[in-house]
């Protein structure tokens, strides 16, 4: 199993000072090593994400960060979630990896996606396009940057992207895990199925039963064992030894982006909290074990926006559900 627990950092506002900022990066990844998590993500985005916070908070550059971060760490895994692909070029992006698998002693896992957030792409210069314009380069860079992890030398020539016999060395291991991350029944889960070993799932808990039957369905049509491709679940994670606490931490936190958890009607709320986890550890660790791993899902990755990086925090969380995973 590539990934079991996962560990993402949602952001880099901590109300300290710049020179303070990467420290408490790493004491949140070294304490999410040794308290059971195997991956720890960071987001590949330039701009603060609208749910989470504003744009002008502070946001480190992903590949700069995981770098620096395996020299801080010993054998937690590394990636994002996701690399937009609109970012790089497909061939810079696979030796970006390959070169953090290298540095970090074969930690690395690459994380892809088609890219969304247009408030970047507009402002710093990147081509956004359409949907399908996104997929369509999606699926010409999964053409070239497999390829080059295995150590071969593609040649390739599309619509948005070319390489001509493209070499990729050093490599430390015969291939790199690829991680899709999306929802998407048609398009990312045929990606997927195609090009991946693990899928990243984006959806509610509701939702999580319906996702695996298709995805089940897309692996038949293409031939493939369902049981070869590796699913995980994403979700946000409000926890405190006291279930009101841990409540206040989630409506606090969705306040910051006009949301009344109170005043929502029930439906509206519902969906709001259908990617959320919220509670004590042991209400925590039971809607993980019922709701995602029992339904299927093989491992689980989670964020902590409210308070991941206070003290306690990080561990609390590794120490309620590792448990759940049998090594």
């Amino acid at each position: 199993m590539t990934i079991r627990l996962g560990y993402q950092i949602p952001n880099f506002s901590y109300g300290t000072g710049v020179a303070e900022l990467f420290p408490t990066v790493v004491k949140q990844v070294r304490d999410a090593e040794a308290s059971g998590f195997d991956t720890v993500f960071v987001m590949d985005h330039f701009y603060q994400l609208p749910m989470i916070g504003t744009p002008d908070q502070p946001m480190l550059e992903a590949y700069t960060a995981l770098g620096a971060l395996a020299s801080a760490t010993s054998t937690i895994q590394l990636s994002t979630l996701v690399t937009g692909n609109t970012y790089r070029n497909p061939a810079l992006l696979a030796k970006a990896v390959t070169t953090l698998d290298v540095v970090s002693g074969g930690r690395a896992i690459l994380g892809i996606g088609a890219g969304w957030f247009e408030l970047e792409h507009q402002q710093l210069g990147f081509e956004f396009g359409t949907f399908t314009d996104r997929f369509e380069r999606l699926t010409e860079a999964l053409e070239i940057i497999p390829p080059m992890l295995r150590g071969e030398r593609p040649t390739f020539e599309g619509k948005y992207y070319r390489t001509e016999s493209a070499l990729n060395e050093p490599r430390l291991r015969p291939n790199i895990p690829i991680m899709i991350g999306g929802s998407g029944e048609k398009k990312t889960f045929g990606l997927a199925v195609k090009y991946a070993d693990h899928l990243n799932l984006l959806s509610s808990l509701d939702e999580i039963p319906h996702k695996l039957t298709v995805l089940r369905q897309r692996c038949e049509e293409a031939g493939r064992d369902p049981s070869t491709l590796e699913t995980s679940a994403f979700f946000s994670v409000f926890i405190d030894d006291d279930s009101a606490t841990a409540w206040k931490l989630a409506a606090s936190q969705l306040s910051q982006n006009g949301i009344d958890l109170d005043t929502l009607p029930d439906e509206a709320r519902a969906q709001v909290l259908g990617r959320t986890l919220v509670g004590n550890p042991e209400e925590i660790a039971e809607q993980v074990q019922t709701r995602v791993l029992d339904q299927g899902i093989d491992s689980v990755t989670l964020n902590a926006p409210a308070n991941g990086h206070l003290p306690g925090v990080v561990e609390l969380i590794g120490n309620t559900l590792r448990p759940l995973f049998k090594d």
